[in-house]
């Protein structure tokens, strides 16, 4: 029974040590393969600097770029183009959308791209009247937010002036 410990923790320490070390030359310049250095050439001087986290998902990024066939990466640039075409506050509200999605639950999110999905699937007239009805029923919410708004400010400003009745009446 020793021996086959003895065996265990020697193979759990080769792994570990081994994770341990792809982990530490992925965060060394020199250490990346020609092709990854070739990809992140761009980083080379500032990469000791980046943090262990993104200069991982640059590796992973990488990698991914390096298993891709020439129509999945023509792709990716016309997507990456598309990205770069949306102004600037746009891709913000985008991007806080998609962490906003990513805190859902993993049942949540599933519900949501099944509802995409069957919204994709709709015929065209179809989506646009649903569009139209989101729209209507998106103004009726802002109209009544702002009723409600005025209806707040009219009451807070009420209260105000009668605060400041009592406050002369009680100076007087």
């Amino acid at each position: 029974m020793s021996e086959r410990r003895t065996i265990l923790c020697g193979w759990l320490a080769a792994v570990y040590l081994s994770l341990f070390v792809n982990i530490s030359q992925a965060q060394d310049w020199q250490s990346l393969s020609d092709s990854e250095r070739r990809l992140l050439q761009n980083f080379e001087t500032r990469w000791s600097q980046l943090s262990e986290d993104r200069r991982e998902q640059l590796l992973r990024g990488a990698r991914r770029w390096s298993e891709m066939n020439p129509e999945q990466r023509q792709e990716a640039r016309q997507q990456y183009k598309r990205w770069q075409d949306i102004p600037r506050e746009r891709r913000a509200q985008l991007r806080d959308s998609y962490r906003r999605f990513m805190d859902l639950p993993e049942e949540e999110r599933q519900r949501i791209r099944e509802a995409r999905k069957r919204f994709r699937q709709m015929p065209p007239q179809q989506r646009k009247q649903l569009r139209e009805q989101w729209e209507k029923d998106k103004r009726g919410r802002t109209e009544n937010r702002e009723r409600r708004n005025q209806r707040e400010r009219r009451r807070r400003e009420r209260q105000e002036r009668r605060r400041q009745r009592r406050e002369e009446t009680e100076r007087t």
